[in-house]
């Protein structure tokens, strides 16, 4: 038997064909100490994760978003249930409807960026969709269970989505003028897409579940980031720009890349990774123009990654902060936001 073999069996792994040892009574000893040892541990980090935090008041929320359908304009509320897959307010929730092509293909704003002049209203259990020249589409919440489910695909990931009828597909096919499209909703018995399957590289996330956004179920931007971003911007621009869930007021720009938790309401959330900026942010939320340019470039030119961070973030310039929710709870506008502290 050659020399790797022997380390093999040494070791104790496969492959390995030493004969067995008797095994010493101390290691049973050794063993029974380290399992203690083991659950000592775990003990001693379950009542850590349980001591209080110190919070530290570093805004407040001025803004809440819901966006019914992605790439959609978004609508503007005083308050939001704050679930494990995103906002929700009474039957409608965040990023639970998503345009398709026939295929399954995700549409965006970033192949059709008419897409954003689609505005959306909540009324009893339907979501009603204006757009330029458009009559009023009623989409009910609530759809047949005989409605077939479509295999949808977003950025490379499976899941699924419960089609809303022909009215709502040849809604969106007259609008949009370049090929058919259909509109379809995600259902909570549905599977999520999981943050392991996002961020594959980033083993240290935990694994929550979102619909139809792009990373997490939040999505933080402050209006002194926008203020400072527009400084050196030659046309300034508004926040339905970066199309966040969460704005938040009173605090420095860019002192949410150091808010790793925090706590609104009684909502706790924890910093999952910063938004990494795409070419969606280059269409004007007023006329549905891609100009490809800004802010992109402006951003680039400030708010690029540490070299260590990119292969997470590449050449993206980042701008806004993802969370995941650790507690639900309700979101209200006023409430204070807590930084917590160890």
């Amino acid at each position: 038997m050659g020399s790797g073999s022997s380390a093999l069996a040494r070791l104790g792994l496969p492959g390995s064909r030493l004969p067995a040892q008797p095994r010493p009574a101390w290691l049973g000893v050794a063993a029974l100490g380290l399992a203690a040892l083991a659950l000592g541990a775990a003990a001693w980090h379950r009542r850590r994760s349980r001591r209080p935090r110190r919070l530290q008041q570093v805004g407040t929320v001025s803004k809440l978003w819901i966006y019914p359908i992605k790439s959609c304009k978004g609508v503007s509320v005083s308050s939001a249930e704050c679930t494990a897959m995103g906002l929700r307010r009474g039957r409608v929730r965040d990023r639970f409807w998503l345009v398709i092509k026939e295929d399954g293909h995700t549409v965006t704003a970033r192949q059709e960026p008419r897409l954003v002049l689609v505005s959306i209203t909540l009324e009893n259990d339907c979501l009603s969709l204006t757009a330029p020249g458009m009559g009023q589409l009623v989409v009910p919440i609530k759809l047949p269970s005989s409605n077939k489910i479509h295999d949808c695909r977003i950025f490379g990931l499976d899941i699924k989505g419960r089609d809303c009828g022909n009215e709502a597909a040849q809604w969106f096919t007259d609008y949009l003028k370049t090929e058919p499209y259909r509109l379809v909703q995600f259902e909570t018995s549905m599977k999520g897409r999981t943050a392991k399957k996002i961020f594959p590289s980033e083993t240290y996330l935990q694994n929550y579940q979102v619909a139809y956004p792009d990373c997490s179920p939040l999505l933080i931007h402050t209006e002194a980031s926008l203020a400072d971003l527009n400084t050196r911007m030659e046309k300034k621009i508004t926040m339905e720009y970066f199309r966040p869930n969460i704005v938040v007021t009173g605090c420095d720009a860019f002192e949410e890349d150091s808010w790793d938790e925090l706590l609104i309401g009684d909502v706790e959330m924890k910093k999952v990774l910063y938004c990494p900026r795409c070419i969606l942010t280059t269409v004007d939320p007023d006329t549905g123009i891609i100009d490809r340019k800004e802010p992109l470039e402006t951003l680039k030119s400030y708010r690029l990654c540490d070299p260590s961070e990119r292969h997470i973030y590449k050449a993206s310039p980042l701008f806004g902060v993802y969370y995941s929710v650790e507690k639900t709870g309700t979101l209200r506008v006023g409430d204070p936001v807590y930084r917590m502290v160890e």
